[in-house]
């Protein structure tokens, strides 16, 4: 984006309390947004972005620090500031809390038995800012941790952002679920609010996660968003807690 692009914009589209280091990360989210770096891409150094916006590396330096603290840039020391990825095994548990009782990390493995076209529940509606009736993909599996399963998803996408999926591309490779979006389909899920409640086993969670009907469960509802604050990802998932329990870290 041009200096006189910028300005012209900002004027039209920007609030005027709105900080000038707001609508400088505004501007990078829409670079980010539509393509202009990827994934794992460098971004312009802090001076470069300073002259293409006309404003100071401070005004530059204290959005792409909000962003970074964000998760959307990833600063590498001596060598510049980079657009995060799912791709980066540190970011595999950035969404995913479920830590084994011993400390022994291991990968989790996706195992995706189902990817079929549905209708939208009122529920799952609702939470996507869909009508009931439009048409997701749904997607059921388990993963499992040294070959125990601890979650099982059920799990919902617009169906517009992740056309032509399949059980085939959900199974190949070790790949999280995020990396396959990002990749795959250009989705890259950038936050998730989650909701937590204990429930009882059903029969076929029960089967799915060999344990007994009636053992209590963690159900963990998410709604994950990519860029624009836009919702393309809800998933109920049933989260066995024999061997393993649910970290989060505040403050």
């Amino acid at each position: 984006m041009t200096q006189e692009a910028f300005r012209s914009a900002a004027r039209v589209h920007s609030p005027t309390f709105s900080p000038l280091y707001r609508q400088i990360k505004d501007f990078l989210i829409r670079s980010l947004e539509d393509g202009e770096w990827g994934p794992g891409d460098a971004i312009p150094s802090e001076g470069e972005l300073a002259a293409r916006f006309n404003v100071s590396q401070g005004t530059v330096r204290k959005a792409i620090d909000e962003m970074a603290a964000e998760n959307m840039l990833v600063r590498r020391q001596g060598k510049g500031t980079f657009v995060a990825t799912h791709d980066d095994p540190r970011s595999f548990y950035r969404f995913l809390r479920v830590v084994p009782d011993d400390g022994k990390v291991v990968q989790g493995v996706s195992d995706a038995f189902t990817c079929e076209m549905v209708a939208a529940s009122a529920e799952v509606a609702e939470a996507l800012g869909l009508a009931v009736g439009d048409t997701l993909i749904s997607v059921r599996r388990v993963l499992r941790f040294a070959d125990e399963p601890v979650v099982f998803d059920r799990i919902y996408l617009v169906a517009e952002s992740f056309a032509g999926l399949t059980l085939e591309a959900l199974r190949s490779g070790e790949r999280s679920l995020y990396s396959l979006f990002e990749s795959d389909y250009g989705v890259r899920m950038i936050r998730a609010e989650e909701r937590l409640r204990a429930v009882a086993a059903d029969e076929e969670s029960a089967a799915r996660l060999g344990v007994a009907v009636g053992e209590p469960l963690l159900r963990v509802e998410r709604t994950a968003y990519t860029y624009g604050n836009k919702p393309v990802e809800w998933r109920l998932g049933l989260y066995s807690t024999r061997h393993h329990h649910y970290r989060n870290e505040l403050g």
